[in-house]
Order: C-alpha cells, then sequence, then structure tokens
C-alpha cells in the first residue's frame, strides 16, 4: 500500500507542476541493453518438446509401430551376433557336397535356402541393414541440405533468384532418369547409389521448407525480433525452426522408405547392388522370378514382409510427430 500510495503522490506532484515544465531526464530513463533477454519468454512453464512428446504418446498407433520399428532395427542389428547364425553369403552343401538348393523352411533354415544353396533368414536381416543404411544415410543427407537451402532460400530475399533457377534446372531432370544414368556410368556400389538418391532428393525438402519460411517470416514477432537487433540466426534458430520441425521430421520419414523403394527398382532393372552385397532390393527381385512357382514363393514372402513393415512404420511414425510437432496443436 505504501507504494501505491508513493506512486500516486507522484503522479499528482507531475500533474501540479505540468508535464512541459518536466525535464527528458524526469520523463524518460534509458533501458539496459541486455542480448541475453531479446527472446525471453513470459511463459516460462512452456516446453515445446515436451508438448509435442505428450501429444505423440496419445497417439496409440503411432506408439505400437514405432515398438514395432524399434524391435525390428534391434533384432536387425544384434542377429550377427546370436548363437547358430549362418553366413548370408555362403553357400552350404550337404554331406555329399551336393548344393542345398530350394530348401523349404525348417530348422536349420528358418526362411529356407534360395537357387544357389545361400540361407534366407541370414541374408534377409542382412540385405535390411544394408537398405536401412541407405535409407538413414539418404534422409539425413536429403534433410541437412534440403533445411540449409530451404532456410536460405526462403529467409533471404537476394538469393531467392538464384535458388529458384537452380531449383528450376534440377526439378526438369527426372530423378529416376538421374539414378539410371548415374548406376549405369560409375560401378554399381552402396556409394554409388546414395550419391544417386541425394543428387536430387533435396528437391522436395528444399521446396517445403522455402514455402514454410515465406508464411512465417514477416510475421509480427520475427518483424519484432528484428526490430531489437536480434541475429539472423537467432531468428532463424528460435522463431523459424520450431514451425519446421514438422516438415523436417515428415520428409526424414518419408525419405527412407523411398530411398529403399528405389534401391529396389535400381536392382530390377538390373543397376543395382552386387549380388555379393545383400539387400531387400536383391532379394526381392530374386523372389520375383519364383513367384509363380508356389513350393518357392517364400523366397519373395519373407523379404516383402519386412520391407512392408519398414515402410508403414515410418511412414506412419513421421505423419504422426509431424502433427505432434506442429506449434499450433500445443495447448499451453
Amino acid at each position: 500500500m505504501k507504494k501505491f500510495k508513493k506512486a500516486a503522490d507522484n503522479i499528482s506532484e507531475y500533474a501540479s507542476r505540468g508535464y512541459e515544465a518536466l525535464s527528458d531526464d524526469e520523463l524518460f530513463s534509458s533501458a539496459e541493453y541486455r542480448p541475453e533477454a531479446l527472446e525471453h519468454l513470459s511463459n516460462a512453464g512452456y516446453s515445446y518438446w515436451r508438448s509435442s512428446l505428450r501429444i505423440y504418446l496419445k497417439n496409440r498407433t503411432a506408439m505400437f509401430f514405432l515398438c514395432l520399428i524399434a524391435i525390428t532395427l534391434f533384432f536387425t542389428f544384434i542377429q550377427p551376433y546370436l548363437q547358430n547364425q549362418k553366413d548370408p553369403v555362403r553357400i552350404y552343401n550337404d554331406a555329399s557336397g551336393i548344393q542345398i538348393r530350394n530348401r523349404q523352411p525348417d530348422s536349420e533354415f528358418v526362411f529356407g535356402t534360395n537357387a544357389i544353396g545361400q540361407d534366407l533368414w541370414s541374408r534377409t536381416w542382412s540385405g535390411t541393414r544394408t537398405s536401412l543404411f541407405i535409407g538413414f544415410t539418404v534422409a539425413c543427407v536429403e534433410a541437412f541440405i534440403g533445411v540449409f537451402i530451404g532456410i536460405l532460400w526462403g529467409y533471404t530475399r537476394k538469393l531467392d533468384f538464384f535458388f529458384t533457377e537452380i531449383y528450376n534446372i534440377f526439378d526438369n531432370i527426372p530423378q529416376t532418369l538421374v539414378l539410371i544414368l548415374i548406376s549405369y556410368v560409375l560401378r554399381p556400389s552402396l556409394k554409388t547409389i546414395i550419391f544417386a538418391l541425394c543428387l536430387t532428393g533435396w528437391l522436395t525438402t528444399a521446396r517445403y521448407i522455402r514455402n514454410q519460411v515465406l508464411i512465417i517470416r514477416d510475421r509480427d514477432y520475427n518483424l519484432a525480433s528484428r526490430c531489437l537487433g536480434t541475429p539472423a540466426r537467432l531468428i532463424i534458430l528460435r522463431n523459424l525452426l520450431p514451425f519446421l520441425v514438422s516438415v523436417i521430421t515428415m520428409r526424414m520419414a518419408m525419405a527412407i522408405p523411398y530411398a529403399i523403394s528405389n534401391e529396389v527398382f535400381v536392382t530390377y532393372i538390373g543397376l543395382g547392388l552386387p549380388l555379393n552385397i545383400p539387400s531387400l532390393g536383391n532379394l526381392i527381385v530374386s523372389g520375383i522370378d519364383k513367384m509363380m512357382e508356389p513350393n518357392l514363393r517364400y523366397q519373395l514372402i519373407f523379404p516383402t514382409i519386412v520391407l512392408s513393415v519398414v515402410t508403414v512404420s515410418f511412414y506412419i511414425i513421421g505423419n504422426a510427430f509431424a502433427d505432434a510437432s506442429d506449434p499450433k496443436n500445443h495447448v499451453v
């Protein structure tokens, strides 16, 4: 009460003296400049990631597929270290020295054998590791290049024409044609497929990021941050990137199954990985030849099931996390 009384006395004194009689020092006082307080939030109890996680955990379908893909990935990478595991590239013979060709699944060969006597169980999980390595590598490279170029493309007006022309040049070349040409010119290998997929894969991500940045670039809070002298890197990290997390996660989740499907396609046309490197593409292409033989369809069914689990899981997980990470869905 004493503070309110003192403030009231000061107001009465100023009114009696007249505001025009007051000096500038009495009317105004300089505020201290503190860079760390430029982006201070009034609501300190809000956490972006905690809110995103809370919304994501409520999606039971996404949680089921998250557990499914986690179990699949865990088993895929520990499978070589389990007991009684066979070599995925070794050709097995029976006691008489004859290749164990096209054996049906049994206790010794869980997924059976292929046409030259190789264990399909070991080849399936080895091929899954190879395909996942391709998918994750391509997704990370696409996300890094796409986000970096997309933010510069949308936030810096001077670079808009330059990046637009680059996008038009690369976008007019079909990615399938680039993939075929690169695989044909260079020697088929993991590096060749990854390079071919990353060469134009960043275009879609960069375009989405650019469009989102254009939408939120000139909003009031960003204009206020620039007026307060906030550096551009802080505006991008604190004001723009939280709104782009949903787009980034969606593109990364979709890039993994898309890269795997492209690897399957390149293998199908004969430009994929060599046969001594197991992959889901090699296994599916080999199984397609046995599809019309009822006793040998298992060679196509097992790798197809693994491929379906991986692609469907990443698609649903990516969609769910994109919705959960959208700040518009957060209720404080």
